[in-house]
């Protein structure tokens, strides 16, 4: 009786650890399709390695879909024109020049535009599964970020911020054009 209560136990512990393994070598093969997923998406992006940083950055990407990938750049569209408009705020209260202050004017309403219609309406367009509105959003993003750097006449103060935003929307509508 001692014996086979041993044996049970040790059966059952044997279970166990193959169960356990079992999870755990499935969990590795999905974590390696979900980051697939993520490298396979960024390669059809015009920036593979920033589209990979942006991603992989993002907690739960490797777990989301590619509507879900594309909702996660449209985040970081939007912390791309929030850190834009307060180097817009940070440089009018610094620069004089009455030029400088159309520009950086011009550009604050260019950045205003992509938070309060671009950023929403991507983001509306993907939960509603309309993704042609969403690349529309993603493209007007990069848009302006371009007709802010023309605002300056090649001497802009904001080339990274416009750089940023231009690269992150571009990569965004990439990633969207693949839900059409």
């Amino acid at each position: 009786m001692r014996n086979s209560k041993a044996v049970i136990v040790w059966l059952c512990l044997e279970a166990i650890v193959v169960m356990v393994l079992i999870a755990s070598s499935e969990c590795r093969s999905l974590l390696g399709n979900d980051e697939k997923l993520i490298e396979k998406t960024c390669r059809k992006t015009p920036n593979y390695n920033l589209c990979l940083q942006y991603l992989k950055a993002s907690p739960g990407s490797s777990s989301v879909t590619v509507t879900g990938l594309a909702q996660i750049m449209v985040g970081v569209m939007k912390a791309k024109a929030n850190d834009a408009l307060k180097t817009i705020y940070e440089l009018q209260r610094v620069r004089a020049g009455p030029k400088q202050k159309r520009a950086l004017a011009s550009c604050a309403d260019k950045y205003k535009a992509v938070l309060i219609a671009d950023v929403p309406q991507a983001t509306e367009a993907l939960q509603k599964g309309d993704p042609k509105f969403a690349e529309d959003g993603a493209n007007d993003a990069a848009n302006e970020a371009t007709f802010c750097e023309t605002d300056f006449s090649g001497n802009s103060p904001l080339t990274k911020q416009n750089n940023a935003m231009h690269d992150v929307a571009a990569i965004t509508a990439a990633i969207v054009r693949l839900l059409l």
